[in-house]
């Protein structure tokens, strides 16, 4: 069975062919640890600060990957503590 097509909200082709997409999503899949938002910094080697830490993704558009995210994180830290929240709106907020 083939996944069914997004609905596309908006899209864009720039010169050199290169479409870009807006799709609507049911809702937004977030990693939580004990119901509240985290980030997940990793760190290539602590010893020395080049080049820097990178930044994982918790939250997708699709709640399998956001799963298997909470999944790991609680087999690597031995706790049942990380969880999956659906988000389906929100307060817009400004700068």
């Amino acid at each position: 069975m083939s996944r069914p097509k997004p609905h596309v909200l908006l899209e864009e082709i720039d010169a050199n062919m290169r479409s870009v997409q807006v799709c609507e999503a049911d809702a937004v899949f977030a990693v939580c640890y004990q119901g509240r938002p985290i980030k997940i910094k990793i760190q290539a080697n602590i010893e020395i600060d080049y080049p820097g830490p990178k930044y994982a993704k918790t939250s997708y558009p699709s709640p399998a990957h956001a799963f298997n995210l909470a999944e790991r994180l609680n087999q690597k830290f031995a706790t049942q503590d990380f969880s999956v929240v659906m988000m389906t709106a929100g307060r817009t907020i400004s700068k």
